[in-house]
């Protein structure tokens, strides 16, 4: 009994401070905006990205994502592997992840050896080149992986021929 009694005053301290916060966190109510591609372009991007490597004969899966890393639209080739599902989507990540190009990361880590255990802080990176951040002036606003490509180069030219196209 003494265990129940000690958990329903614990929970009711905690339901007090919750309250406590809420009430400060009302009177100080902050908001933010967030600015991010449309799901309408994301799919278009995609979509051209895996046209734009089909004229070279490429196989590609393109992923877009959102300022947070998520999927907004993802579109695979006929006959791409299926692998390039997973490394197209952890380009994209990556490059919204760190704002910048996979390429310029990959080429970061292999100069400077001491930076490798980046590819092991989390599990949705990937340092292969081929994820593009998208931006509006200088916002970041998504990014968008090509996978699928013989040699990250030429997803890196879809993803621009599709990027210049489009946005």
């Amino acid at each position: 009994m003494k265990t129940i009694k000690h958990t329903i005053k614990t929970l009711a301290t905690a339901g007090l401070m919750a309250s406590s916060f809420g009430a400060a966190a009302d009177s100080a109510l902050k908001t933010i905006s967030v600015m991010q591609i449309s799901s309408l372009s994301a799919f278009s991007l995609a979509n051209e990205a895996v046209q734009q490597c089909g004229k070279q004969g490429y196989n590609v899966t393109a992923t877009v994502v959102d300022v947070t890393g998520n999927v907004i639209a993802q579109l695979r080739a006929d006959n791409a592997g299926r692998h390039t599902l997973e490394s197209s989507r952890q380009k994209a990540f990556t490059a919204v992840s760190m704002k910048q190009p996979t390429a310029n990361l990959m080429k970061t880590i292999a100069d400077k050896p001491f930076l490798q255990p980046l590819k092991d802080m989390d599990d949705n990176l990937l340092f292969l080149a081929g994820g593009i951040p998208l931006k509006s002036g200088n916002t970041v606003i998504g990014a968008v992986g090509v996978g699928g490509a013989p040699g990250g180069h030429l997803d890196v030219q879809c993803a621009e021929a599709a990027i210049a196209k489009i946005l």
